[in-house]
């Protein structure tokens, strides 16, 4: 019988029909909300810890600490709360009500502060204080490696290694680097396409960094095309997966989308997966569905 542990991944796909603009193209929404957590993040979450322990750096008693926008936070604290781990996650004040009372009901700390860049220095000076081990999603190999490990091969295998372009939002970019250096190892041909708000729009889940706060996992030359999506088109998209597809997401999944229509009015032919990161519940207290 398996654990919740091993029910992480190996995650459904569903092919996007009504919304896809162009008969000769398939797209297919690679559901990440089915895993346990709710999200991708329980794949990064998992890896992280699991690496971390095996490597002797966590152990019991360790506390952790992360900074976190929310999908992260809600994986930490469940994968914290199986291997018994303290956790405390730092997250911006407007995050939504729902993504504190998940953490907290795996029993984690919350902390609530005014801004990521804020939150991830608040985590940084807690763990080079000692008595806190930062996990440090943003340089962190073990992120990238889970999708390396996991996801890229249950793509390929799920599209028979038909896959000819990988869609993914962009914010720690763990997923589309470890997606990337797969896909890349594969068939080099495979386009690596990443999606970033537009100056001024906030979709939570996806990032423009400024220079100083760039993730150190995010190696540009691995992404072959970023596209800028608004949050408007994010907000609409996660609507009209819903309202059209059945798919339930939230806005950072509907940016994928937006971006995933647009590679597909360019092709002639071609197999698009979009990464599907999250549950559209995680927003309901939010505007995106209202």
């Amino acid at each position: 019988m398996a654990g919740i542990i091993d029910l992480i991944g190996n995650t459904p796909m569903a092919e996007i029909k009504r919304l896809n603009p162009n008969p000769n193209v398939r797209i297919f929404a690679k559901l990440e909300g089915n895993n346990p957590g709710g999200s991708v993040k329980d794949r990064a979450a998992l890896n992280m810890i699991r690496s971390a322990v095996e490597r002797g750096e966590i152990k019991k008693g360790t506390k952790l600490v992360e900074a976190t926008s929310g999908n992260t936070g809600i994986a930490l604290a469940m994968i914290a709360s199986l291997y018994g781990l303290e956790i405390e996650l730092v997250m911006p004040s407007n995050s939504t009500r729902e993504r504190t009372l998940t953490m907290e009901a795996f029993g984690a700390k919350v902390t609530l502060l005014e801004g990521i860049e804020l939150c991830r220095d608040y985590a940084e000076e807690k763990g080079a204080g000692g008595g806190y081990f930062l996990l440090n999603q943003f340089a962190n190999p073990d992120n990238y490696m889970a999708h390396y490990k996991t996801t890229g091969p249950e793509i390929w295998r799920d599209t028979h290694g038909q896959i000819t372009h990988f869609v993914s939002a962009m914010g720690t970019t763990g997923t589309i680097m470890g997606n990337s250096r797969y896909f890349k190892d594969q068939n080099a041909g495979i386009q690596i396409v990443g999606c970033q708000p537009t100056e001024g729009s906030s979709i939570p889940g996806i990032r423009r960094w400024p220079v100083e706060y760039l993730p150190k996992i995010f190696e540009p030359e691995r992404v072959d095309r970023v596209i800028d999506i608004s949050e408007a088109e994010s907000v609409q998209m996660a609507r009209r997966l819903a309202r059209e597809e059945g798919v339930f997401a939230g806005m950072s999944s509907g940016g994928a989308m937006a971006a995933a229509i647009k590679v597909a009015q360019e092709l002639t032919e071609g197999t698009i997966v979009f990464i599907c990161c999250d549950r559209g519940d995680r927003y309901l207290s939010s505007a995106l569905f209202g």
